[in-house]
């Protein structure tokens, strides 16, 4: 029984990866925009709106050691199904900053793109909300949004770019 090896590193702890650890600092709206185009026309009645939610994501290190800002970038555009009309417009930039340690240096991007937005996101679902039900619409409550695949396709998109950039040209 000697030979069989500890759980978690407990043989005295020479193999375990340091803990990592993340802090959110703050967390804050940083511009917001909230257009009732239906409100401003004087119309009214009853409309089923075809919803678009847009997200963007951008990070990047604070000047003080192991801070990073991200900032998600929301656009909802809702339109009249019937007829096209919009409806409202609903911008949102909500930045956290994050205290972040022991991420090694090749999955910081990810770690900034996927781990910190996730949890950013019920502050800018409940915002959404908020600020839909407010304007006098029915509450939008935001999906729950994949930022593994919203990672994934950003960088598919990039490196598919990159490699159309890098094709030569046509020879004339």
């Amino acid at each position: 029984m000697a030979d069989e090896p500890t759980p978690n590193g407990a043989d005295g702890g020479a193999t375990a990866a340091p803990q990592i650890k993340m802090n959110v600092l703050a967390q804050f709206i940083r511009d917001m925009s909230f257009e009732n185009i239906l409100a401003q026309k004087g119309t009214g009645g009853e409309m089923t709106p075809d919803v678009q939610v847009q997200v963007n994501l951008d990070a990047r290190k604070r000047s003080v050691e192991n801070q990073y800002e991200v900032v998600m970038k929301i656009k909802v555009d809702a339109k009249a199904k019937s007829s096209g009309d919009q409806l409202f417009l609903l911008e949102l930039d909500y930045a956290g900053v994050f205290n972040i340690e022991n991420v090694p240096e090749d999955q910081m991007h990810p770690f900034l793109l996927i781990e910190c937005p996730r949890m950013l996101f019920p502050f800018v679902r409940r915002i959404v909300s908020d600020v839909t039900r407010d304007g006098g619409f029915p509450a939008l409550n935001l999906e729950t949004i994949d930022f593994v695949s919203l990672y994934r396709n950003e960088i598919a998109r990039r490196q598919a770019a990159q490699a159309q950039a890098q094709a030569p040209a046509g020879s004339a």
